[in-house]
């Protein structure tokens, strides 16, 4: 029997290795792509204890005339393009006063114009607004436009004005914006939550349990015992004389407000914080104003 030399069955093996090789590669190879022209967006704000995220295509104007045109008045929009818009809530959520349970949703809308309807519908994943039936909607709502004299090119989904509480979102396009407030549904969780967490090792969670009261106008008693005890915690904290401040003024005792501002002022100062300099001397100038 002929046997093939040693050097000959190295050189075949190769050879397998790099025509396998190729073959692999060549299946793995992602196929060449197209830009699309309504780029999609993913978006995603932390809200209260949770997340919202929005997911849609973004056409662009392209001198054309958009509502009462390309988006005719009247009729259902999928609020961007291509596949219809997905908005996600993991928290209950409140928009534009109606409660919204946590889930994910289609974003639809009736563009007209002195008026828009919004829709939130059950049915999440669709394309374009072409399957859409009435009787999936979770919430309709109407809104009023506002015109724009610069112009948005490419429509816009975007979140504005945050807060621990709320949110508005803004639905822009062309000459056109559309203004949608939001409200967070978990000020009974985040209560109990401080609730627990305030029974134990408070140092870590002083600071927010303070601005929680603070801003959602809770019992500013229980906020400003925090603070005083916040400061024996970290006697050079002049963040947490900023809270004292603010706290005293809200209650109404401008005298004690500056004193406790003042303090932090020269705190901070000292740390060559010059923010806490700025936030600090800001109270003070409140109270005298």
């Amino acid at each position: 029997m002929t046997t093939i030399p040693t050097m000959k069955k190295q050189y075949l093996y190769l050879l397998l290795v790099i025509f396998l090789t190729g073959i692999c590669c060549k299946s793995n190879a992602q196929a060449p792509r197209i830009p699309e022209a309504s780029p999609t967006q993913t978006i995603i704000q932390d809200f209260g204890l949770g997340k919202i995220t929005i997911t849609y295509s973004r056409p662009a104007v392209k001198g054309r005339v958009i509502f009462g045109g390309i988006n005719p008045y009247g009729q259902v929009w999928r609020t961007g393009a291509n596949a219809a818009t997905t908005i996600s809530f993991t928290e209950n959520v409140i928009i534009e006063g109606h409660k919204v349970p946590a889930g994910t949703y289609s974003l639809f809308s009736i563009p007209d114009k002195d008026e828009w309807t919004i829709i939130l519908n059950k049915t999440a994943k669709q394309w374009g607004a072409y399957d859409y039936k009435q009787a999936d909607d979770l919430l309709r709502f109407t809104i009023k436009p506002i015109y724009l004299a610069e112009k948005r090119e490419s429509f816009t989904i975007q979140f504005a004005n945050e807060t621990t509480h709320s949110a508005d979102l803004h639905l822009v396009w062309d000459h056109t914006a559309v203004y949608i407030k939001l409200n967070t549904d978990d000020d009974a969780k985040i209560m109990a939550n401080i609730d627990k967490l305030m029974r134990g090792d408070r140092k870590p969670y002083y600071f927010n349990a303070i601005q929680y009261y603070y801003e959602n106008n809770k019992d500013l008693n229980i906020a400003l015992k925090w603070a005083l005890e916040a400061q024996k915690v970290e006697p050079e904290g002049s963040w947490f004389k900023l809270w004292e401040a603010r706290i005293r003024l809200k209650m109404g005792d401008k005298e004690a407000a500056i004193k406790a501002a003042q303090q932090g002022v020269d705190m901070a100062k000292a740390s060559n914080d010059d923010e806490y300099v700025r936030l600090n001397q800001a109270v003070i100038d409140q109270a005298k104003s």
